[in-house]
């Protein structure tokens, strides 16, 4: 089936989707990160739908996804969660495997912890629910999580500036001329919309919740033994390689890779990264 781009009423909000693959096929969430959407799957995709039913969404406050204002929908980890376990309600994904990176991972792990028997597979890029995967550079996020005041808020509007987008993009790759400018162009356009700030401030602050999950997720893991592919761009400057390392802590039969690449992996390593997960889905998902 071809690449189709989507709107879906989940309980009074608009939230946008791509999809691609056979509906009868084994279905794939995608679950992106900040600051970007599911254009970020805009590579991925065409590997991986042949033999799977791909859908991704954006997240509320993401992309093309409705933006409510911070009065009508509080912007917290646990809410955007709950938006997308409807949405995949509403779809009917009864079960599917996650792909989850960077915000995509609470998000697609507490789908996890709520419906465990729904998850056929989790494939984790630099996805992290490990303490000792999280970085010195959330050092300025922590001082706000601790004394969450206005003047420690200011201080983390550099981290939706358009120079730290460049930088997610680019640090930790051997040649940034390989980067498309499009995509973190995008997001800067999504960023920049009114509002969006506090929303995405509001979001810096609840990622201690993330944190705070880390101990349950992990005994999820340890229970129910999710086949979980690890793909991890080893010069990730916020979620590091020992993030990757530990889930075979918890699922000893992890398959943990690395690619010679940064935070946004999927922009230099698409094709390697889709041929991973196509070994690996064939394997376990079928």
């Amino acid at each position: 089936m071809p690449l189709s781009f989507k709107t879906i009423d989940v309980d009074g909000l608009e939230v946008f989707y791509r999809r691609a693959g056979d509906p009868s096929r084994p279905k794939l969430l995608l679950l992106h990160g900040f600051p970007t959407a599911s254009h970020m799957f805009r590579d991925l995709i065409p590997q991986l739908d042949d033999r799977y039913d791909v859908v991704a969404p954006d997240l509320p406050g993401f992309g093309m996804t409705e933006q409510p204002a911070r009065d009508r929908f509080t912007y917290t980890f646990e809410n955007i969660a709950k938006v997308i376990g409807r949405f995949t309600e509403i779809l009917g994904l009864d079960k599917f495997a996650i792909y989850v990176f960077d915000y995509g991972a609470p998000v697609g792990f507490r789908l996890a912890l709520k419906h465990p028997e729904q998850i056929t597979a989790i494939v984790t890029q630099n996805g992290n629910t490990y303490l000792e995967g999280v970085s010195d550079a959330f050092a300025p996020v922590q001082t706000y999580w601790n004394e969450p005041t206005q003047a420690n808020r200011d201080a983390l509007r550099g981290f939706l500036a358009p120079q730290t987008t460049l930088f997610q993009y680019t640090h930790g790759v051997a040649d940034p001329s390989r980067i498309s400018p499009d995509g973190r162009n995008l997001d800067d356009f999504y960023l920049a919309r009114p509002g969006n700030d506090e929303i995405q401030l509001d979001l810096l602050l609840d990622y201690r919740s993330n944190v705070a999950l880390y101990d349950t997720i992990q005994a999820y893991l340890r229970q129910h033994q999710p086949p979980v592919l690890a793909v991890w761009g080893k010069n990730d400057p916020f979620f590091i390689p020992p993030g990757a390392e530990a889930f075979k802590r918890d699922v000893p039969s992890a398959d943990v890779r690395f690619v010679d690449s940064g935070h946004f992996a999927l922009e230099t390593h698409a094709s390697e990264i889709a041929a991973a997960m196509r070994d690996f889905l064939d394997k376990h998902v079928g």
